[in-house]
């Protein structure tokens, strides 16, 4: 069964209406979809049946829409509850959001300076260091805002030499640590004073021949960085 991390919450959005879909209720919603028990669900949640109900309520008065579907047992009793179509809905969309989260829980955190902004050309670059990299413009920064570059260690390539392709971002770098992880290499590439973080498969990294103090180029699209304003 999946859970959702503790302090983790999703905003939900339908027609117009919003409502912020804590760890519980996440949860109960997974539970619900689950056993089809309401009552098996709230046990799992370590919660009361009442309470399960509240909440059930909340998210439905919130969004005015319904999320379960409950059918009632013949004389043996025995009923069901289901997930309704929109209930459904809101759990894939949490679960796609958590697994994306997920994905890229390691990430390099690089404070940079907005350095020069092209509107025509939708872009602007950012310098970290010695270290200057173009991105999508962001229509709220200006030049000279400081902020904070996010780039998931799964979105670094390396290469031996640089090859052509739809990156445009791509440095010359040098290996100054390795080591394992879940199955994975770990390096860390010198760029310009910017430590800066790849994780690669077991097989790359033998195919790639890497060590410590080894010439490497990185590689990153524009599109895998995120930014946030200091």
């Amino acid at each position: 069964m999946t859970e959702v991390k503790a302090g983790v919450e999703y905003k939900i959005n339908v027609d117009g209406n919003s409502f912020l879909l804590d760890q519980k209720k996440y949860n109960l919603l997974t539970y619900i979809n689950e056993m089809e028990s309401i009552t098996e669900a709230a046990k799992l949640c370590k919660i009361s049946y009442r309470t399960a109900l509240n909440y059930i309520d909340k998210i439905e008065s919130t969004l005015d829409i319904a999320i379960v579907n409950t059918k009632k047992g013949g004389s043996g009793g025995g009923g069901s509850t289901t997930l309704t179509e929109e209930g459904l809905q809101i759990l894939k969309e949490c679960k796609k959001i958590n697994a994306i989260m997920e994905l890229h829980r390691e990430t390099n955190e690089i404070e940079a300076e907005v350095l020069e902004i092209d509107k025509e050309k939708g872009v602007m670059k950012i310098q970290m260091n010695k270290l200057t990299i173009t991105i999508p413009l962001k229509k709220e920064y200006d030049v000279g805002d400081k902020i904070l570059a996010l780039i998931s260690y799964d979105n670094i390539f390396i290469m031996l030499e640089p090859q052509a392709s739809s990156i445009r971002n791509i440095f010359k770098g040098v290996v100054t640590e390795m080591r394992l992880k879940d199955e994975m290499v770990r390096v860390k590439i010198n760029v310009d004073e910017v430590e800066i973080y790849s994780d690669i498969t077991l097989s790359a990294g033998k195919d790639l021949d890497l060590s410590l103090g080894k010439e490497v180029f990185i590689g990153f699209k524009a599109l895998s960085i995120a930014t946030l304003k200091l």
